[in-house]
């Protein structure tokens, strides 16, 4: 073999089998490789290498099997010698292994008793403490039970949020927990379904409620507003007027008045614990924001029903009061629940209800209060408004708008208030006797005067019995006229205005009442038809003696109010205007009747036109008729200067013009001289009576002026001076001046017609030919007169 190869190859070799012999099996393989990647012949060198290297370790183990033979037998001999002690042994250990397992079997039997107790005590042991932590479940979920019994809701919430948090996942994997788990989302919806079903029955209380805590909530109020007013009245605001308060009366009975020093909120009259448990539920649910628009949504809907009134709500102050309860109550509810919560109503949605319902009850207010004709009830409304906005304002609620409501209601009411003293004015004029007051005593003399302030010095010195220039109805209008001041005064308390404000508004009303209602009364009693000239007289005396009592109408205002008529601003009673309105009125209707009472003596006439000659003495008619006004100027002795003289000059001119369109007639065709002897008969008569001073203070012959024009007209044709008339006719020095050639010429062409028909023979006759044509050459010179002054 060292014959095979080189040195370096049995190198190699060697290595080889180092590594084969060193290294583990499963990686002889790349080894092995080598062998058949090196030289050709290199395996079989490397196999006789190895045959070499097995034989050397054959030598070797054949030498170390050799060493070690004597040894192997020596121990086969001892071992065979123990085999017998080895039996023994193993009969002795049988016996012992027996008797020992006899000796034990009680033992074991113990012990296996010790070790089933040991287990039954660690499975107790074991199950004590499961059931300690499901006992407190338990017990939970058995409270939870009798709190939904109790329906203490908000606590059973409580109770269910600690299982589902504390108890429950600590026992989790047992199937009643799993159950119990499972049932707590549907026990709470049944809470919350529980507790909105008592909210609900609470909405419906309160809404019964809102009455009885509005009534009692104002009846405080109107113990305030009631102490306020007699505070007032006793500080002597209004010395005049301590009576006038205190219409309205909240239904106090006497054991109420008792209690006013119990003050009740809306917490004693309603129980609000629905309210906060269903908050609390809700707001443990996560589901506030749901119970919140629920809850405003539903009060809404309420304050939409309150705010809706009775049809007939406007008859009565009960249907007005139990309108104010229901609203005082629904905001005062809403006030307990803003300040007793947290974020259930804020103010911004009390606000938005508050304006809500502001619009409404103004617009029906207004409405209503429209239909309201009773001023008692127009006043009992307007302290019901002011206790309502006082009460409402307590609660922090804006009520400007209601106070400025109560100025339309205040025209309301000075509005009834006028037509009821339309009627009292009317009843009062109906029964006056249109005669002057007689006074008989002393006691009569100051009873009058102490009704109406009238002060003459020559009427105090004359003796009783005596009699007062106006008639009972001026001291009557008087004193109703302050008592409508003292109405007005009324409705001006305790609506927080000051005393100018006040003073303006009664001086305002007055002016009304004496403007409109007493001014319109006394236009409609002077045109009554059964009012004559004597009782017009007597209305003229009354107006000027109403005039004179307007000052002291104004000092009573002052007294009431203490602002003084000075001051800047200060309305001014226009009864002056008034009662002159009513005095001219008077003055004119009575012009009206004394010439309607005229037309009615005029057409008493009966004139002969046709007459040959006059009777010699005056008409009968025209005779009672200056008899008439002779009486009748008598009358107006009572009557300013100016009115009797007025009276009288429209009078005679009337008169004048009457005769006038008597003679003018157009179905008067003839006339003779007898006639227009007749008729200046009857006009002389008319001049005597203008002579005689019917009326004192006419200068000089003023009144004779209104038959000027008849006085010319018949002095012509009585004179028959026809050449002078168409001589001067234009003349400012004229004799016939007031002459219309118009007029003459119908008058002269009536009596042509006359003289035609009857002088049937006078065209025989020279001197009535001459006359006959003396008449035709005037007329028609009258013509070409009044052609010209057409032209």
């Amino acid at each position: 073999m060292a014959d095979g190869g080189s040195p370096d190859c049995v190198t190699e070799h060697e290595r080889i089998l180092q590594e084969i012999e060193s290294t583990d099996t499963a990686c002889v393989g790349p080894t092995l490789r080598s062998i058949y990647d090196d030289q050709s012949n290199a395996h079989k060198r490397f196999m006789e290498k190895l045959d070499v290297r097995i034989k050397n370790h054959d030598r070797e183990i054949e030498k170390m099997c050799n060493f070690h033979h004597q040894g192997f037998v020596d121990a086969i001999t001892e071992l065979l010698k123990v085999r017998a002690d080895a039996e023994k042994l193993m009969g002795q250990v049988t016996d012992t292994n027996y008797r020992l397992q006899e000796a034990g079997r009680e033992v074991t039997a113990q012990t296996e008793e010790v070790i089933r107790c040991r287990v039954q005590q660690r499975n107790m042991a074991v199950t004590v403490e499961k059931l300690q932590l499901c006992i407190p479940v338990l017990e939970m979920y058995s409270k939870l039970k009798e709190q939904l019994v109790c329906r203490r809701h908000y606590a059973a919430l409580k109770t269910m949020e600690q299982l589902e948090k504390v108890y429950i996942p600590r026992v989790g994997q047992y199937r009643f927990c799993q159950i119990m788990a499972e049932n707590l989302p549907r026990l709470r919806g049944e809470v919350k379904e529980i507790s909105m079903s008592d909210l609900k029955d609470f909405l419906e209380s309160i809404r019964k409620h809102s009455d009885k805590i509005g009534e009692t909530a104002m009846r405080q109020q109107h113990r305030t507003f009631s102490g306020a007013i007699t505070k007032q009245a006793s500080g002597g605001r209004h010395p005049l007027n301590t009576h006038t308060h205190n219409d309205v009366t909240m239904e106090d009975d006497t054991g109420e008045e008792e209690e006013a020093d119990e003050i009740l909120t809306a917490q004693d009259l309603v129980d609000f614990s629905p309210v906060y448990r269903c908050l609390h539920i809700y707001t443990v649910l996560g589901d506030r924001e749901t119970f919140e628009s629920y809850y405003r949504k539903q009060r809404k809907k309420q304050a939409r029903l309150v705010l809706q009134p009775q049809a007939n709500m406007y008859e009565t102050v009960e249907g007005y009061r139990r309108y104010f309860n229901q609203i005082v109550g629904f905001f005062v509810v809403e006030d307990h629940v803003l300040h007793a919560t947290r974020g259930l109503v804020t103010r911004a949605f009390t606000d938005e209800l508050w304006n809500m319902a502001l619009s409404k009850i103004i617009a029906v207010l207004r409405t209503h209060s429209s239909y309201c004709d009773d001023p008692d009830l127009v006043l009992e409304l307007k302290n019901l408004i002011v206790i309502f906005a006082d009460t409402l304002q307590a609660y922090g609620f804006p009520v400007t708008r209601l106070f400025e409501l109560l100025f339309e209601v205040r025209d309301q009411y000075n509005e009834t208030l006028l037509k009821k003293w339309a009627l009292v004015f009317r009843d009062i004029f109906e029964l006056d006797n249109y005669s002057p007051i007689p006074v008989d005593t002393e006691e009569e003399y100051r009873l009058v005067v102490s009704r109406f302030p009238f002060h003459d010095v020559e009427i105090d010195q004359q003796d009783f019995p005596k009699k007062l220039p106006m008639s009972q109805s001026v001291p009557q209008i008087y004193t109703q006229v302050k008592e409508f001041i003292y109405a007005s005064l009324k409705f001006s308390e305790s609506l927080h205005r000051s005393s100018t404000e006040i003073d303006d508004m009664l001086r305002k009303s007055t002016n009304l009442l004496l403007t409109r209602t007493l001014s319109c009364c006394l236009q409609n009693l002077i045109k009554k038809p059964h009012i004559g000239l004597t009782e017009l007289v007597q209305i003229i005396i009354n107006t000027t003696h109403l005039e004179q009592g307007c000052r002291y109408l104004e000092e009573f205002i002052t007294n009431i109010t203490v602002i003084s008529p000075e001051t800047v601003h200060t309305t001014r009673l226009y009864g002056l205007s008034t009662f002159k309105d009513a005095r001219h009125a008077a003055e004119g209707e009575i012009y009206t009747k004394l010439n309607q009472k005229i037309d009615e003596f005029v057409q008493l006439a009966d004139y002969e036109w046709s007459m040959a000659e006059s009777d010699g003495r005056a008409s009968g008619y025209l005779m009672d008729l200056i008899n008439f006004l002779r009486s009748t100027f008598q009358v107006f002795t009572h009557l300013p200067g100016k009115v009797a003289q007025t009276a009288c000059m429209s009078a005679c001119k009337h008169l004048s013009t009457s005769l006038m369109q008597m003679l003018l007639d157009t179905e008067l065709k003839q006339i003779s001289m007898g006639a227009i002897q007749q008729f200046n008969l009857d006009v002389i008569q008319c001049e005597l009576f203008a002579s005689s001073e019917p009326v004192p203070g006419f200068q000089g012959d003023t009144l004779q002026l209104a038959f000027i024009d008849l006085r010319q007209l018949l002095d012509l044709f009585m004179v028959w001076d026809w050449s002078t008339y168409l001589a001067d006719y234009g003349q400012p020095t004229s004799k016939y001046l007031r002459v219309n050639p118009v007029i003459a010429l119908a008058l002269l062409e009536k009596m042509k017609d006359s003289n035609k028909k009857n002088n049937i023979f006078s065209q025989f006759r020279k001197n009535d030919r001459d006359k006959q044509k003396l008449i035709e050459t005037v007329v028609k010179q009258l013509r070409s007169l009044v052609n010209g002054m057409s032209s």
